[in-house]
């Protein structure tokens, strides 16, 4: 697997970039660079947003069926590469091999294809008294992504732009660029007209900025943190462009005292350290009713202690790295403050053991956390979980809704009916009952300061639409 990268992808080819420079990309589990890439500037974002802006009216005016058709050569084109695609991420980003299969690639493949059958079926034009209402192609999109799932995210971006008629530009994270440069590859061979999609790897500050910043991208759809989600909303905005925002999450798993508690708290755990923590969905504040609180605290010891650190290429790992020296830090220091703001360590923490190399943190669990301490109010993105006790489902609701975000959550109970009272009062765009499974077709996004917009079925491809209504 030759992991060196010289070039972009730009108007149909492989191209070189503007300057010398370059990149690391280092492999999380052993500290080792493993790659480089080259660091874009401006001026490749500019040969970009041209090659884009060139293709707009040819793939806007693209019939459905031929939409259709590159979206399933892609999809059969990604699907080959699978297991390619699983050991890059698990390589550079350290998520163990049998999830990057199950999660890293599955679920990117799941998407595409919803995106291949919804292309199909365009959304018919409407009669509205006088009016004819129609949906049109927003125009240039940029498509700005994070590292914790480096082809899924770009997937629920690409997949909806492209099947809406909207030429993309990507800049993948700097973090884990290696996957995009496999899914172009994927697109070089599903045969998309020149400059329908291109991409352009560097950091936020230069290349990321340059394409929120650009008066030829209409839209700009990011996924990433809050404060950064902030900055491209503010240049956005300086030119009336679109934004869709997929941000920050501080989930709560509520826990009421009627539920099946060993499934609960076991599915709860595994939700929080899935991908090592990284994951903005992620339940990491488990709400547990006070009667059944003690016994919810030995469970998820008991759980933390199956997660397995190491090798993401050992069969017996269960949690990678995380992905920089810098996030493992950070995570340190979070579970630092949790326990000097008076939590209470149930597994992990700074003392456990952990491998020698690699960005390693011990799966955590941290008891009696109040609920407006950092350890509950700010996203840690590492293998931690606050547990909170609550009094009634009134109570629970309010500890849930204590948050700046509002993006996932989960709730469970005996009760389906008392269940759904809860989901309902909850502020935060998706609830899963019971363990519910996740799906690809349901709207995915935030409210508060987790995004603007939606992701995922219909309801991501209304997002690069315009409405037009034309009186006669």
């Amino acid at each position: 697997m030759d992991l060196a990268r010289t070039d972009f992808y730009l108007d149909g080819r492989w191209v070189a970039a503007s300057s010398g420079q370059t990149l690391a990309v280092g492999n999380p589990a052993t500290e080792e660079v493993i790659a480089t890439v080259p660091a874009g500037t401006a001026a490749d974002v500019d040969r970009a947003v041209a090659a884009a802006r060139a293709a707009f009216a040819g793939w806007a005016g693209t019939a459905p069926a031929e939409r259709v058709a590159c979206l399933d050569r892609l999809h059969a084109a990604l699907s080959a590469r699978a297991d390619e695609i699983a050991r890059t991420v698990a390589l550079e980003l350290g998520t163990p091999l049998k999830v990057a299969t199950r999660v890293q690639v599955g679920l990117p493949l799941a998407v595409l294809r919803s995106y291949v059958e919804l292309a199909a079926r365009p959304p018919a034009p409407q009669t509205v008294g006088n009016s004819l209402v129609v949906r049109e192609p927003v125009g240039v999109v940029g498509a700005i992504t994070p590292w914790n799932y480096p082809l899924h995210q770009v997937v629920a971006k690409l997949a909806p732009a492209l099947a809406a008629g909207c030429p993309v530009v990507l800049k993948p994270s700097e973090l884990t660029p290696l996957v995009s440069y496999l899914l172009f590859e994927a697109i070089h061979d599903a045969g998309f007209p020149p400059g329908v999609v291109n991409l352009v790897t560097g950091t936020g500050p230069v290349v990321g900025e340059a394409i929120a910043a650009h008066p030829d991208v209409d839209m700009v759809s990011f996924t990433g943190s809050t404060a950064t989600g902030r900055r491209i909303s503010h240049l956005a905005a300086d030119r009336i462009a679109r934004v869709a925002l997929e941000l920050g999450g501080k989930s709560a798993n509520v826990i009421l005292d009627d539920a099946d508690l060993a499934t609960a708290v076991k599915v709860g755990v595994g939700n929080a350290f899935l991908n090592s923590g990284q994951t903005c969905t992620a339940w990491t504040r488990m709400l547990v009713h006070r009667d059944r609180y003690d016994e919810a605290l030995a469970l998820a010891a008991q759980a933390a202690a199956g997660y397995r650190l190491g090798d993401p290429f050992d069969p017996a790992t269960r949690l990678g790295p995380l992905v920089s020296a810098a996030q493992r830090d950070r995570v340190r220091d979070h579970i630092a403050k949790g326990l000097a703001d008076g939590g209470r360590l149930v597994a992990g923490g700074p003392d456990a053991a952990v491998p020698g190399r690699g960005f390693f943190v011990a799966p955590t669990v941290i008891a009696d956390v109040d609920p407006d301490s950092a350890l509950a109010q700010e996203e840690v993105f590492g293998p931690v979980l606050a547990v909170i006790p609550v009094d009634d489902d009134e109570h629970a609701v309010a500890v849930a809704n204590n948050s700046r975000y509002g993006l996932a959550g989960a709730v469970w109970s005996a009760d389906e009916e008392r269940a759904l009272r809860v989901a309902r009062a909850m502020r935060t765009g998706a609830v899963d009952i019971n363990g519910a499974p996740f799906n690809p077709l349901a709207p995915f996004g935030g409210y508060k300061q987790s995004g603007l917009g939606r992701e995922l079925g219909s309801y991501g491809l209304d997002e690069f639409l315009q409405l037009k209504a034309i009186q006669r």
